[in-house]
């Protein structure tokens, strides 16, 4: 099941978030049954967040709190239905930092759900390799979702 809530002002396409988390989950072959949420909130609840979580100061675009520690499954092997976690964005820094990068604030949040959704899965991007191999698969999912428009 995958819930989407947009708390904010922003235009949200929730159904488009959820097709894309769907689309995810399915390529990284966990069970349909894994439960996720995405929400999108604004700077100040995203900054009590990111001061109560992670204690850095501000407002920052996604943050990730996984629950039952699921991991990507493979073809034969799908990763059992459980509580994937939650993910928060906020859409304001994503327009901003879309801007900065030349797209628009939906595919930016759609990047920032990307993200969000393979950290869940135990991905981090935390040394250079790790990096590499998250950033890599997160532009393939990203692009072929798209491409499917």
């Amino acid at each position: 099941m995958i819930d989407v809530n947009n708390e904010t002002d922003a235009e949200v396409d929730e159904v488009e978030f959820a097709e894309l988390a769907r689309y995810v989950l399915g390529q990284m072959h966990v069970a349909d049954g894994a439960e996720l949420a995405i929400l999108f909130v604004d700077e100040e609840a995203m900054t009590q967040l990111h001061v109560q979580w992670m204690d850095e100061p501000g407002p920052t675009d996604v943050l990730s709190f996984p629950m039952d520690e699921l991991r990507p499954g493979t073809p034969d092997n799908p990763t059992p239905p459980g509580l994937l976690g939650d993910i928060v964005v906020c859409p304001s820094v994503a327009a901003r930092q879309a801007a900065a990068a030349g797209h628009s604030a939906e595919e930016e949040m759609l990047l920032l759900t990307t993200h969000g959704i393979l950290h869940l899965l135990g991905y981090d991007h935390v040394e250079p390799e790790e990096e590499k191999e998250m950033f890599a698969l997160q532009r393939h999912l990203l692009l072929t979702f798209l491409a499917r428009r």
